[in-house]
C-alpha cells in the first residue's frame, strides 16, 4: 500500500503510525510511504486563501496522485481537510482514534511559565496562523498582539526560541514571537511535548473541528485498500468526524472562517458543542446538543442550522473577505 503524506516531522510520524497499525493487523501488508511538498508547505509566508484554502494548500496535490493511481491511500490530519467542498472519487476510509485535542501554549525558552504570559500581556506577540485560535486568544488576552504565523510544528519552534521575525503575505514582517498556540496532540508527535506551559480547556479555547483525528483517504471504487483500511478505523472518532464534519459542512465551513467543534460519545450518547465567533473575537455564538451515538450526522446538521438561524452565517461569510 502506497501511503501519500506531506514531508513534515508531524505528518511522517502521523504516517508511519498508521504504517504500524496495519502491519499490527495484517502481517503481510507492506505499506510504502511516498512524501509530498505541498503549496502549503513550499509557501511558508502568504495565507492559506492564496492556495484555494486547505484543499488546495494541503491535501489537493495528494488527492491528485489518489485519482491517478500513483497512490493507494493518503493520510490527512482531519482539520486541514476542507469542509465546503465535495470529493469526487474518493472516500475517508478509516478514521484512526482520537489523539489529545486540546490547543497549548508554547512559550519563548526564557519564558517558561504563564504567569509570565498574564504579567506580561500587554505588548506580547503571540503567534498563530489559525483564525480560530486567533480569535480565542483576543478575548483571552485582549492586550496582546495575535501575529501571524506559520511553518511545521518543530520550525515554529525554532523559530520562536531564535527570535526569527515572520514574513507577512504584503512582503513586511511581523515578531518575534513571544509565544506560540499550537496542538497538543502535534507538539507530542515532533517530541516537544515538554514545552507545554498551558492546555487550554474547551471552556476556554474549543478546538478545531477534527482535530486530534488522522483520516485516511483512498479512491471510492479502491475496494482491495478500503477493507485493508477499515481493519484500523476507529469507530468511536468516526462517529465524532462525522458529526463535527457535519456541521462544517452545514455552515459551509471554510479555512478561513472561525469554526470550533467537538463531539464526544458516552455510552450510547453523543455530545456536540460548536462556536463560530468574529475574527476579532468580540462575537461569538455558541451551541451544546446531545443525540443519540447512531446518528453523528443528524446531531451535526442540528447544530449547524441553530448556529446559522442565529446569524452565524454572516459572520462566516464577513470573514470570507
Amino acid at each position: 500500500m502506497r501511503i501519500g503524506t506531506r514531508s513534515s516531522t508531524m505528518a511522517l510520524a502521523q504516517t508511519r503510525g498508521i504504517a504500524a497499525q496495519l502491519r499490527a493487523a495484517r502481517a503481510d501488508l507492506n505499506a510504502e510511504i511516498v512524501r509530498f511538498a505541498p503549496r502549503g508547505d513550499r509557501d511558508q509566508v502568504s495565507k492559506l486563501v492564496r492556495h484555494g484554502g486547505k484543499g488546495g494548500a494541503f491535501v489537493g496535490e495528494i488527492r491528485d496522485a489518489l485519482r491517478d493511481s500513483s497512490l493507494d491511500a493518503a493520510m490527512h490530519s482531519l482539520k486541514d481537510m476542507p469542509g465546503d467542498e465535495e470529493t469526487p472519487g474518493l472516500v475517508i476510509a478509516a478514521y484512526l482514534k482520537r489523539e489529545p485535542f486540546e490547543d497549548a501554549l508554547v512559550l519563548h525558552e526564557d519564558h517558561r511559565t504563564v504567569d509570565f504570559l498574564r504579567a506580561k500581556a500587554a505588548g506580547l506577540k503571540i503567534g498563530t496562523n489559525s483564525v480560530r485560535r486567533a480569535a480565542y486568544l483576543r478575548r483571552l488576552y485582549p492586550q496582546a498582539e495575535i501575529i501571524h504565523y506559520r511553518g511545521a510544528a518543530d520550525t515554529r519552534i525554532k523559530k520562536l526560541d531564535e527570535h526569527v521575525m515572520q514574513k507577512l503575505p504584503d512582503g513586511g514582517e511581523v515578531g518575534p514571537a513571544d509565544a506560540l498556540v499550537m496542538a497538543k496532540c502535534g507538539l507530542e508527535r515532533v517530541g516537544f511535548a515538554g514545552r507545554i506551559v498551558h492546555e487550554f480547556s474547551s471552556d476556554e479555547m474549543l478546538c478545531a473541528v477534527g482535530q486530534g483525528i488522522v483520516a485516511v483517504e483512498c479512491r471510492r471504487d479502491d475496494w482491495k485498500t478500503r477493507e485493508q483500511l477499515a481493519l484500523i478505523d476507529d469507530t468511536d472518532a468516526r462517529c465524532a468526524a462525522w458529526a463535527e464534519r457535519e456541521l462544517l459542512w452545514v455552515l459551509n465551513g471554510h479555512c478561513n472562517a472561525p469554526i470550533a467543534g467537538l463531539a464526544e460519545i458516552s455510552g450510547d450518547r453523543l455530545t456536540l458543542r460548536a462556536a463560530v465567533m468574529s475574527e476579532g473575537g468580540g462575537e461569538i455564538m455558541e451551541y451544546r446538543g446531545e443525540g443519540d451515538a447512531d446518528r453523528p450526522r443528524e446531531l451535526g446538521r442540528t447544530a449547524g442550522f441553530d448556529l446559522l438561524g442565529r446569524g452565524a452565517g454572516k459572520i462566516i461569510e464577513t470573514s470570507r473577505l
